[in-house]
Formats: C-alpha cells, sequence, structure tokens
C-alpha cells in the first residue's frame, strides 16, 4: 500500500474516532444536565430505557475506538491492510467499507463460519 493510500486511510480513521468522541462528549454532557428523574412513572420509565439504548451504544462505540486506535497503531508499524490470519492483501475496497479490518473478507467468511460451528456444538 502507498503512502498516500495510508495517510487516507489514517485520515479517515482519525476522523471518525473524533466524531465517537464528540458524540461521547455530548452524552455525557447531557447527562449532567439533564435530570434523570421524571416526575411521571410512565416518563420515567421511557426516559431510563432511552438513557440505557443510549449508553450501551455508546460502550459499543468505546471498543470500536479501541479498535480504531489499534488500526493507527498497524499504520505507524507498516502492518495495516494486511490479513492477521494469512498475511495477504487486504483489498482496499473491504477497508474503504470496514477500516478498521484485520483479515481478508475469505479469512473473516471462514472466522464466521467457524465461529457458529463451534456456537452450535
Amino acid at each position: 500500500m502507498g503512502e498516500n493510500q495510508l495517510n487516507y486511510f489514517r485520515e479517515k480513521l482519525v476522523a471518525w474516532k473524533d466524531s465517537l468522541l464528540r458524540e461521547g462528549q455530548d452524552t455525557l454532557t447531557t447527562l449532567q444536565n439533564e435530570p434523570l428523574r421524571e416526575p411521571d412513572v410512565t416518563d420515567r420509565a421511557s426516559s431510563e430505557t432511552d438513557w440505557s439504548i443510549e449508553l450501551r451504544t455508546r460502550d459499543r462505540q468505546r471498543k470500536l475506538i479501541a479498535k480504531i486506535d489499534a488500526a493507527l497503531r498497524r499504520i505507524e508499524d507498516g502492518e495495516y491492510g494486511y490479513c492477521d490470519v494469512t498475511g495477504e492483501p487486504i483489498s482496499l475496497k473491504r477497508l474503504e467499507a470496514r477500516p478498521i479490518a484485520t483479515m481478508t473478507l475469505e479469512a473473516q467468511e471462514k472466522h464466521e463460519r467457524q465461529e457458529k460451528v463451534s456456537r452450535d456444538e
């Protein structure tokens, strides 16, 4: 992968991470500023459900940020764009769709099939 392509993916990953961090900060600010207790029981239940969903989303995003950081480290280490399993280059089309990908599409599909088999046992 050329230097221009690496810079493109680095910028894409950094922008994605910044966006996730801004969303997380917005959630934190809202949590600090809005009352969590609604006077009506129904409103309170609805509000608590909404916040539960929001917090689960933020937790998934926290895990995604860790994967973005790992991808940025791989760029710096010269390992970005290569499959962890086969060592083959990951297609640019796949990296464009999922910049944090660590496996080729074929290796990922094989991995998922093996996971399914082990879950079914």
